[in-house]
């Protein structure tokens, strides 16, 4: 097993030591209100952009609320734009959680930053989630020019759950089921729903997320076990990624989800899609969360917009 770095030790005792309620012990609502607070105490510093403004946008199940930021320095039109769709296994997390790696996209890559803040289960089930993110860059796509976007230039990125919503979207978008992509950017994505490979046993306990959490955010999400087979739940067991949009994926040594997420990349890359892919061997799931203990948070960020640059720039 690789050494945790310093950083990923130092959460981990602090999570240790809070005796914190496991999320599957307790209902979803008393999960969201335990991740909103240990947010707070984590995150990293959320920088000024040059403006925050909340949206509303009709949805197929309904309003749908998006935070739409403008990094310092993005030109005020055909500018880069990028879709943030944040982690919480489908089940927490929000605008709040995420705020702080919106804002750190924004500046870093000068561009225009839109986080949905889509369904989540069990209330909403599999697909509710899925489609309010593919109405989020359906809404991009058709009012680029309000936004400031060239609609060429538009990327979607997501950690952990929402790297799976991001994955998805990609598979979406190269079967002309959702607008064009310049690039997708996945931080420790969850590709398996079938929650089979080496790494939930090697990673079980001890690392953060915990393979009960994961297996009790997977059953509020899904339908049936049915759906657990459905690429747009496991986007891994896709008939193929061909023509997907380039990728960045990054992934963490101790972590239950590593060893899909390289499966992934695998997977992508064995299928022509132009690839970066960074593997942060002695960090835990949800660093780039964890800003104001792990100096290695901004830096993931800093890595997938130099990817997206250098996916933009290459032939396709």
């Amino acid at each position: 097993m690789e050494r945790l770095d310093t950083s990923a030790q130092r959460i981990l005792v602090m999570i240790s030591r809070s005796n914190g309620r496991p999320f599957e012990t307790g209902t979803p609502q008393q999960a969201r209100a335990d991740y909103d607070a240990s947010c707070v105490t984590v995150q990293g510093s959320r920088e000024t952009v040059a403006s925050v403004e909340d949206r509303q946008i009709a949805g197929p199940n309904g309003p749908i609320t998006l935070r739409i930021y403008r990094g310092i320095g993005a030109p005020l039109k055909n500018g880069a734009g990028l879709i943030y769709l944040h982690g919480g296994g489908w089940v927490i997390g929000n605008l709040e959680s995420h705020d702080e790696i919106c804002r750190w996209f924004a500046n870093l890559a000068g561009c225009t930053v839109i986080c949905p803040d889509y369904r989540l289960a069990p209330e909403h089930k599999f697909p509710a989630g899925v489609m309010d993110c593919a109405a989020t860059l359906a809404f991009a796509a058709q009012f680029a020019a309000d936004l400031g976007i060239d609609p060429g230039r538009i990327a979607v990125a997501g950690d952990s759950a929402g790297g799976n919503l991001a994955a998805v979207l990609a598979l979406m978008s190269r079967a002309g089921d959702a607008p064009p992509l310049a690039a997708q950017l996945l931080i420790y994505p969850n590709t398996d729903a079938s929650q089979t490979a080496d790494s939930y046993r090697r990673y079980a306990e001890g690392f953060g997320l915990t393979a009960s959490a994961m297996r009790w955010f997977r059953d509020h999400y899904v339908r049936t076990a049915a759906d657990i087979a459905d690429w747009r739940v496991s986007p891994l067991l896709a008939e193929t990624v061909t023509a997907a949009a380039g990728a960045f994926v990054l992934t963490t040594g101790h972590d239950i989800l590593a060893d899909e997420g390289v499966a992934y990349a695998k997977r992508l890359r064995k299928e022509g899609v132009r690839m970066v892919q960074r593997h942060w061997p002695g960090q835990i799931h949800g660093f780039v969360s964890m800003g104001r203990y792990i100096a290695e948070a901004r830096e993931a960020v800093e890595e997938a917009v130099a990817a997206w640059r250098s996916l933009e720039m290459a032939p396709h």
